[in-house]
């Protein structure tokens, strides 16, 4: 399931040419803080993919609620807002 989660994940990923360096910038939407730069607009992909998978590891180690993409939702059941903030 997670696999398919990168994958739905990846399809809405979207990239542009910055004009000022010539680089790529690409992103997904509604995952916040995932992007990624790069010289071409594939290493910009696949380092995008990369940032994805820690940006999941991490929410998922945090128990922070990860958005359903495609309708796939890889939450825990005991994931709540807020939870696994220190005390």
């Amino acid at each position: 399931m997670l696999t398919t989660y990168i994958e739905a994940a990846m399809r809405r990923a979207t990239c542009k040419l910055l004009p000022e360096d010539g680089t790529y910038f690409c992103e997904i939407p509604d995952t916040p803080g995932v992007w990624a730069d790069a010289d071409t607009r594939e290493a910009g992909l696949q380092e995008l993919r990369s940032v994805l998978e820690d940006w999941i590891t991490l929410g998922l180690a945090r128990r922070r609620p990860l958005p359903v993409i495609d309708g796939i939702d890889i939450n825990p059941q005991h994931a709540l807002p807020g939870a696994g903030t220190p005390e």
